[in-house]
């Protein structure tokens, strides 16, 4: 149970973190359902809804730490997500009808489980510090799950970007934003754009038979 007195330290950064992160995951949950709308591809858009579905249970869950801490069931302003949804609401209305709108949903869906990765990260890691045990079982679960989404946008990152380079007649461009394609294509990609081959310097060598008539004395008769 949690200290009645006010707490310091490694505690009272865990506490501002949980209270950060379920703002955070209320306010992304009435994202996704903007997005879900928004979408064009009917694949993105029901990834969209299920991970909608899935927030809603990380928030019970997240109610559940605060309950088993004895702590207020409240969130605490996240500007970092509001700069992160800001953001994303300014590509919906860019892109909107445009046929990369559904690359810049994956593009910004993306940034947003980063932040929710490296915040359940941190918070898990401060739970199992601070003992525990049970808050960081049941943050582990999150966790998990913001990682299978994010690979799930990963893959459907690719069809995304085709289908706008088609349009513009610029399918598979070398040239294509690396955070739009997926983790083993990107680092492929990284690898290639570090490396571009050279054109060889080289001369083709003579034909023998050239050089065997060049080096060949002439014949006096």
């Amino acid at each position: 149970m949690a200290s009645k007195n006010k707490p310091t330290g490694l505690r009272k950064l865990f506490e501002d973190l949980l209270a950060d992160i379920y703002y955070a995951e209320k306010k992304i949950a009435s994202a996704l359902k903007t997005m879900t709308k928004e979408a064009q591809d009917g694949k993105l858009s029901k990834a969209f809804e299920s991970h909608h579905k899935e927030t809603q249970v990380q928030i019970d869950r997240l109610e559940k730490v605060f309950k088993h801490l004895d702590l207020p069931v409240k969130g605490k302003k996240c500007e970092a997500i509001e700069g992160l949804l800001k953001e994303a609401k300014e590509l919906m209305d860019e892109f909107k009808d445009d046929p990369a709108l559904d690359a810049a949903l994956v593009c910004a869906a993306q940034k947003v489980e980063h932040y929710e990765m490296a915040s359940y990260g941190c918070l898990v890691t401060y739970a199992e510090e601070l003992g525990l045990s049970k808050a960081a079982d049941l943050l582990k679960q999150t966790l998990k799950e913001e990682h299978g989404a994010d690979e799930k946008l990963s893959q459907l990152a690719d069809p995304a970007l085709n289908r706008a380079g088609e349009k513009e007649g610029t399918k598979n461009s070398t040239s294509a934003p690396l955070g739009a394609l997926g983790k083993k294509k990107a680092k492929k990609e990284v690898k290639k754009r570090a490396n571009p081959k050279k054109k060889s310097s080289k001369r083709k060598p003579e034909n023998i038979n050239k050089i065997k008539e060049k080096n060949t004395p002439a014949m006096v008769g």
